[in-house]
C-alpha cells in the first residue's frame, strides 16, 4: 500500500466519522432553539424541560464535532500538503473565515447559553440559542463554500505553479455552493428530526414519565422531518441537475451509463462490469434519466466513455473514469434510505393530521431503528460526492496523485491511521454511551426541576 492509498483512506475514515455528528448539531441546534422559543412564549415548564433535555445531547454531539473536525485540518498541512501549497490561496480563506467567525460565534454563544440558565432574561437565553444555531449554520456554509470550489473551482488564476484567487466573491457565490448548501442543511434537518422521532418513540415505547413531553418532542420531530425531506428532495433534483452540466462524468457515473443517451433511462438495478465498460444486467425505467436532468423525457445525458474522450481532448491523455461501482451503489442508497425516510414521515405525518397518536409497539420500535437511515443517506451521499469525482482533487485543475505529501512515508501514513482508529473508537464508545445514558435517563418530571 502506497501512501496515495493510505492518505486517502485516512481522509475518508476521517471524514466519515466527523460527518456523524455534523448533521445533528446543525439540525438539533435549531430544534432546540425553537422548543426554548416556545417556552419563551407560552411560559410553559414542559418546553424548559425539553429544552434541557434535548440541549444536552446536542452538547454532547456537539464537542465529538469539535473534537473530529481538527484532526481533519491538520491532515492537510501533513499528507497533503501538495494540495495546500497549490490550492491554500483559495482553500484557505472559508476555512479561516468559518473558524475565526462562525466556530467562535457559535461556540461563545454556546457557553453563554450553557451558563446563562438563570442568570439571563427568557428572551436573552433563548437568543443565544439562535445564534448557536445560526453559527452552526453559518459554519457549514464557509466550509461549503471551500468543498465547492474543489467540485467547481472559480475566481482563480495559475500563477507560478499555484491556484491563486482573484475573485473572493465568485468563490462565495459559486453556483454549486447554493444547490449543494440547502440539500446538506435540510439534510442536517432530517437527521435531528429522526434523532428526536426516535428517542421520543423509546420513551413513548417505555412509557417514560411526562408522556406529554414525549408527545410533544414527537410532534416537533415530525414537523421538522416533513419540512426537511421535502426540499431534500426538492434540492437534490436541482443538485443532480446542476451536475449533469457541470459534472458529466459524476452524474454518468451515479447511473452506470456508458455511452450517451437521449431519451436515456434510469437503472434501479445494475450488474457493473467495469473492466469492459458496460452493464452485464440493468432494471431499467425508460426515460426516466431524461426526465429528472431536464424535466422532460427527452434530453441527451452523456455517457462515461463520451465524456472520457471529451475529458482526453481537453485535458490530455489519461483515465478519467471514477470508480463506477461504489459511485452507483453509494448513489442508491442515498437515495433508498432518503425515500424509507420520507415513506415513513408520510405516514407520521398523516397520523398527526388525523390525530392517532403512534402507539403500537412494533411501530415504535421501528422508529427507533429509523434513526439510523439519515446517517446511512447522509455518510452514502458524501461517500459519492467525493468519490465520484476522481481523479480530480480539485476538478479539472489538480488530480488526486499530484496533492499527496512527498515528505510523508508509507510506514508514517499507516501508523497516524492506526492511532486515529484507535482512537476514534475509544471515542465513539464514549459517545454512544453517553449518548444512551442521557437519552434513555430521559425528561425528569416537573417535580424534580423545582
Amino acid at each position: 500500500m502506497d501512501a496515495l492509498f493510505l492518505a486517502r483512506l485516512q481522509f475518508a475514515a476521517t471524514t466519515i466519522y466527523h460527518f456523524f455528528f455534523v448533521p445533528l448539531t446543525l439540525g438539533l441546534s435549531i430544534i432546540v432553539a425553537v422548543m426554548e422559543t416556545q417556552y419563551v412564549r407560552t411560559g410553559d415548564e414542559t418546553y424548559k424541560r425539553m429544552t434541557k433535555f434535548w440541549g444536552k445531547l446536542f452538547l454532547i454531539n456537539f464537542a465529538m464535532g469539535v473534537v473530529t473536525g481538527i484532526v481533519q485540518e491538520f491532515q492537510f498541512g501533513m499528507n497533503w500538503s501538495e494540495y495546500s501549497r497549490f490550492v491554500g490561496d483559495i482553500f484557505g480563506a472559508p476555512l479561516a473565515i468559518e473558524a475565526l467567525l462562525a466556530f467562535f460565534l457559535e461556540s461563545t454563544f454556546l457557553g453563554v447559553w450553557i451558563f446563562g440558565w438563570d442568570r439571563l432574561s427568557k428572551f436573552q437565553h433563548a437568543a443565544a440559542m439562535w445564534i448557536v444555531a445560526i453559527g452552526s449554520n453559518l459554519s457549514a456554509l464557509w466550509i461549503l463554500i471551500a468543498n465547492s470550489f474543489m467540485q467547481e473551482p472559480v475566481g482563480f488564476v495559475l500563477r507560478n505553479g499555484r491556484a491563486e484567487m482573484t475573485d473572493f466573491f465568485a468563490l462565495v457565490l459559486n453556483k454549486h455552493v447554493w444547490v449543494q448548501f440547502p440539500h446538506v442543511f435540510f439534510s442536517a434537518l432530517c437527521t435531528a428530526a429522526f434523532f428526536v422521532i426516535g428517542i421520543s418513540a423509546w420513551h413513548l415505547l417505555k412509557k417514560s414519565n411526562d408522556q406529554t413531553a414525549w408527545q410533544r418532542s414527537l410532534k416537533t420531530g415530525i414537523i421538522f422531518g416533513v419540512i426537511g425531506i421535502v426540499f431534500v428532495l426538492l434540492g437534490g433534483h436541482t443538485q443532480a441537475q446542476h451536475m449533469v452540466q457541470a459534472q458529466p462524468m459524476k452524474m454518468a457515473a451515479a447511473e452506470a451509463l456508458w455511452d450517451s443517451a437521449d431519451p436515456a433511462d434510469l437503472s434501479l438495478f445494475a450488474i457493473v462490469d467495469e473492466a469492459n465498460r458496460r452493464n452485464s444486467f440493468a432494471l431499467q425505467i425508460p426515460g426516466l434519466l431524461s426526465l429528472l436532468s431536464y424535466n422532460r423525457f427527452s434530453g441527451e445525458v452523456k455517457g462515461i466513455n463520451d465524456v472520457q474522450k471529451e475529458y482526453e481532448a481537453k485535458y490530455g491523455p489519461g483515465n478519467y473514469q471514477p470508480p463506477v461501482g461504489i459511485s452507483f451503489w453509494t448513489f442508491r442508497i442515498m437515495v433508498g434510505a432518503g425515500t424509507l425516510m420520507f415513506l415513513i414521515l408520510l405516514y407520521l405525518f398523516i397520523a398527526m393530521l388525523r390525530k392517532r397518536p403512534v402507539t403500537k409497539p412494533l411501530y415504535l420500535k421501528a422508529l427507533v431503528w429509523a434513526i439510523a437511515l439519515p446517517y446511512i443517506a447522509n455518510t452514502a451521499g458524501w461517500m459519492f460526492t467525493e468519490i465520484a469525482r476522481q481523479p480530480w482533487v480539485v476538478f479539472g485543475v489538480m488530480r488526486i496523485e499530484k496533492a499527496v505529501s512527498t515528505a510523508v512515508s508509507s510506514g508514517e501514513v499507516l501508523f497516524s491511521l492506526i492511532v486515529f482508529c484507535l482512537l476514534y473508537g475509544a471515542l465513539m464508545v464514549a459517545d454512544v454511551y453517553l449518548l444512551k445514558k442521557y437519552a434513555t435517563a430521559g425528561i425528569p418530571a416537573a417535580a424534580h426541576q423545582e
